[in-house]
C-alpha cells in the first residue's frame, strides 16, 4: 500500500474515494458554491493506494487556528474527509493513514491536531481525546419569558455590555462580510473556537451560515452602530431553529436570545450548539423552560508536541505537576515537570517521580480546560499518584472560561 499527498490533479479521485468510504454521493453543485470539499487543501491530503494503484482511502487537514486558555492563538491541523472503502476495512489502512498523518504534521512543526469524530470508538486509540462539548436547548415559545437581571452594575463600574444596542434581520446574502468580522473578532477571544479562513466563506464550504443555504441573520450592533453579534436562524413548521449564535459578550448574546425567542408565529425556538455551563438557562423567568438534549461531544484535541502545547496555553494559577505522559500508537513515553508561574509555563523532562499517569489522549481532553482531570481520575483513565495531585491538575488546567467550538469541517 503507497499513501502519498494529493495533487489538484487528485481533487476529483480524492472527492469520490471519501465519498463512496461513507456510502454517498457527492452533491450536485449549487449556484454561488457550497461544496463543503471546495475549502479543502489538497496539499495537506492524503490517499491511500492499492499495490495496483486503486484509491481506497483518504485523509486530509484544514490550516486552522486554535483559540486557548488565556486568549493564546496556535496553529492547528483540522482533520478531516477520513475514510476507508468498505471493502478495505480492518486491513490496517486506517491506522497507517493515521500514523502517516501524524509524522507530516510534526513535520511541519504543528503542535497539536483536532477533529470532529463521526464515531466516538474510532480517534482515542490514535490519541485524540474529547475536549470541548455542545448542547441543543429548545425552549417551547409559552415558556420563553426572560427575567430581569437582579445584579445591578455599580456605578463607576465599566459596563459589561451593549444595553442600548440594536438588531436587524438580514438575509444571508446581504451580510457575508458582517458575519466574517464578528466571528473572527469572537473566535479570537473564546478558548475551543476555531478561525474561518476567508477562504471558507468565499467558496460558502461548510454548514449555515457560511453555506448557501437560505437563512436569515439577526445582527447586533452596539450602541456605535458597530456589528457585535449574529444570530443565524430559519423556520420550518413553527420552529425556529438557530444553528449558531455569535455574541462578543453575554450581554450580546442574551439581546439576541431574547429577539428570536420573541418572534412571531412561532412555537418553538432550537438553539442548535450552547455551551456548557451557558447562563441562557438561568435567565429563563421558568428555570425549566429550555429543555437540553443532543449533549454531545465536539471538537478533539491531540498532542504532538506535549511541551510546545503545554507551554503555549494561558495558565491561571502557579504550581508544580510532574506529568508521566504515555503515548501507544505512536511508541512513545515522556515525563513532563509542568512549572506555572505568573501565567506562563515551563515544561521539560523530568527524572521526578511523577504525580499523575495518563495516556496522550486524556492529556488532550484536558488541554483546554473542558474535561476536569479529577472526572478522569474517577473514571479510572487517568492514575493520581497521590492525594491532592487531581485536585492540583484541576485548579491548573482550569480555563478562563468554558471551552466551546461551534465550527463544523
Amino acid at each position: 500500500m503507497e499513501i502519498r499527498p494529493t495533487t489538484d490533479k487528485d481533487l476529483d479521485v480524492f472527492v469520490d474515494t471519501v465519498h463512496a468510504a461513507f456510502g454517498l454521493f457527492p452533491e450536485a453543485p449549487v449556484e454561488g458554491g457550497g461544496r463543503w470539499w471546495s475549502a479543502l487543501e489538497t496539499d495537506r491530503c492524503l490517499l491511500a493506494l492499492t499495490a495496483d494503484g486503486r484509491p481506497v482511502g483518504t485523509a486530509a487537514t484544514y490550516s486552522f487556528e486554535l483559540t486557548l486558555p488565556g486568549e493564546t492563538l496556535v496553529p492547528a491541523a483540522g482533520v478531516t474527509a477520513v475514510g476507508v472503502l468498505p471493502s478495505h476495512r480492518r486491513q490496517g489502512v486506517l491506522s497507517a493513514m493515521m500514523r502517516h498523518q501524524l509524522a507530516e504534521l510534526r513535520a511541519r512543526g504543528e503542535i497539536l491536531s483536532v477533529l470532529l469524530a463521526s464515531e466516538a470508538l474510532i480517534y482515542g486509540r490514535f490519541g485524540y481525546g474529547p475536549a470541548t462539548y455542545t448542547a441543543r436547548l429548545t425552549v417551547p415559545r409559552h415558556k420563553s419569558a426572560l427575567t430581569v437581571p437582579r445584579a445591578r452594575e455599580t456605578a463607576g463600574a465599566p459596563a459589561t455590555g451593549s444595553g442600548n444596542g440594536s438588531v436587524e434581520v438580514l438575509r444571508r446574502a446581504e451580510c457575508g462580510e458582517i458575519l466574517e468580522e464578528v466571528y473572527d473578532r469572537y473566535r479570537r477571544a473564546q478558548p475551543g473556537a476555531l478561525s474561518r479562513p476567508h477562504r471558507w466563506w468565499a467558496l460558502r464550504a461548510g454548514q449555515p451560515p457560511i453555506s448557501p443555504a437560505p437563512r436569515y441573520v439577526a445582527v447586533h450592533r452596539a450602541a456605535d452602530g458597530v456589528p457585535d453579534g449574529y444570530a443565524s436562524y430559519s423556520i420550518e413548521s413553527g420552529t425556529l431553529t438557530v444553528d449558531e449564535t455569535i455574541a462578543t459578550d453575554d450581554v450580546v448574546f442574551t439581546a439576541l436570545a431574547r429577539f428570536v425567542l420573541g418572534h412571531d408565529l412561532v412555537s418553538q425556538v432550537v438553539f442548535k450548539h450552547v455551551p456548557p455551563e451557558h447562563p441562557l438557562r438561568r435567565q429563563f423567568a421558568d428555570f425549566r423552560a429550555g429543555e437540553v438534549s443532543g449533549d454531545m461531544d465536539w471538537l478533539w484535541v491531540r498532542l504532538l508536541d506535549v511541551p510546545g502545547a503545554l507551554t503555549a496555553r494561558g495558565w491561571f494559577m502557579d504550581g508544580e505537576l510532574v506529568l508521566d505522559v504515555d503515548d501507544p500508537f505512536l511508541g512513545e513515553h515522556g515525563h513532563y515537570l509542568l512549572t506555572v508561574r505568573d501565567g506562563m509555563a515551563d515544561c521539560v523532562p523530568t527524572d521526578r517521580e511523577p504525580d499523575l499517569s495518563l495516556d496522550i489522549s486524556d492529556l488532550g481532553s484536558v488541554y483546554l480546560g473542558g474535561t476536569a482531570p479529577s472526572t478522569l481520575v474517577r473514571a479510572g483513565h487517568i492514575r493520581a499518584h497521590h492525594p491532592g495531585a487531581a485536585t492540583l491538575a484541576d485548579a491548573l488546567f482550569r480555563a478562563d472560561r468554558p471551552p466551546h467550538c461551534l465550527h463544523w469541517f
